[in-house]
């Protein structure tokens, strides 16, 4: 079992950045690829970024090209999401989670395990 609490969120104007952090804990999970998924109120639930177990390759949904970094230390067993250039469509709930794969997957019926969320609001 693994448990991942995620931290950073707040509220920030368009053009400003936030980092978020998500601790994991339990059962080990450097060997498992994670990611990021946001929900905005009344929309389905969309991926974001993830980033393999061990060789750190990362994926990014469109949107977010060039603005946001996920990474991972994975001595520390936390992942991170640095947001910049943010907009109001970035307003969300954003939602760290794992599958105990290595491999990157941007489909959230694919991960086990997840973050109870923390909200983001980009004011304009």
């Amino acid at each position: 079992q693994v448990q991942l609490v995620e931290s950073g969120g707040g509220l920030v104007q368009a053009g400003g950045s936030l980092r978020l952090s998500c601790a994991a804990s339990g059962r080990t999970a450097r060997r498992y690829a994670m990611g990021w998924f946001r929900q905005a109120p009344g929309k389905e639930r969309e991926f974001v970024a993830t980033i393999t177990g061990n060789s750190g390759i990362t994926s990014y949904t469109n949107s977010v090209k060039g603005r946001f970094t996920i990474s991972r230390d994975n001595a520390k067993q936390s992942l991170y999401l640095q947001m910049n250039s943010l907009k109001p469509e970035d307003t969300a709930v954003y939602y760290c989670a794992a599958r105990t794969s290595p491999a990157l997957s941007s489909t959230a019926d694919t991960y086990n395990y997840w973050g109870q969320g923390t909200q983001v609001t980009v004011s304009s």
